[in-house]
């Protein structure tokens, strides 16, 4: 898997994830979006026995804290790149992760592909992708028919930062439903969330530009961190409406995937 991450290109997540690691950990759009599935996980509550799936775990900062909610349930992510990796099983010892490129079709004798996912979780990794379509089917090899997913992507416009880290994309409700449903998933609901103080944020990166780039390289300085708890404070006053962050719930309809 490692070989189709290209040092110094867009697609370098080895490098984004030592660049921008300390920013995703303590940024307040990560730790919104963490809100905005667990609440959803409680909205619709999840077995304490489930197995979750995460396409795309990064530094596993979501999956410590789903460890944390649901000690009984077991936990698997993939990731491309092996930094993320190697930072999400020392986070999260209890938990397994694994590096796959999930543009290549599972082998059979792939490690992971016995887990069978009974829910499944994949955030902000879809826009980053040419072909998303490919991940969600060759992800399926790892889900149960009638595994949930929880999906979540940018709306809104692009900016400078969205563009070095490489999104293609962002999603409307109905691009995301239609690439979910052509993909092998039933569709139960989309929605968008994050208005105002999320798209307030998104408007500043963009006004920012590249020098926005620079500012959230490295650790966060203090200045960065001050700002990072107002906007987590103010984030908690969102409305679940008319934002530029788009979320999806779906089914996996066990009619592809599988046979691969």
């Amino acid at each position: 898997m490692a070989e189709n991450i290209i040092p110094g290109t867009l697609d370098d997540w080895n490098r984004h994830w030592s660049d921008f690691g300390a920013f995703a950990e303590l940024g307040p759009t990560p730790k919104y979006r963490r809100r905005l599935i667990l609440n959803l996980l409680r909205n619709v509550p999840i077995h304490s026995s489930a197995r979750m799936l995460e396409l795309g775990s990064g530094t596993g900062e979501f999956a410590g804290e789903f460890c944390r909610r649901f000690p009984q349930s077991q936990y698997l992510g993939l990731e491309l790149s092996a930094v993320g990796v190697r930072a999400a099983r020392e986070r999260v010892p209890f938990a397994r992760f694994l590096q796959r490129d999930l543009l290549q079709a599972a082998s059979p004798s792939d490690e992971g592909l016995e887990f069978s996912a009974t829910d499944a979780l994949c955030t902000e990794v879809l826009e980053h992708l040419d072909r998303p379509e490919v991940l969600l089917r060759n992800a399926a090899a790892y889900m149960t028919p009638g595994c949930r997913l929880i999906v979540t992507v940018p709306g809104g416009p692009m900016n400078a930062f969205y563009r070095h880290i490489g999104h293609r994309r962002h999603y409307s409700q109905a691009e995301l439903r239609l690439l979910l449903e052509g993909a092998g998933f039933s569709v139960e609901r989309t929605y968008s969330a994050g208005f105002p103080f999320f798209n307030l944020f998104r408007l500043y990166m963009t006004w920012r530009g590249d020098k926005f780039v620079q500012t959230v390289s490295g650790e966060p300085s203090l200045p960065l961190r001050a700002l990072g708890k107002l906007l987590d404070l103010l984030f908690r006053l969102n409305l679940t409406r008319w934002g530029w962050q788009t979320l999806a719930v779906a089914r996996y309809r066990g009619d592809v995937g599988r046979s691969m």
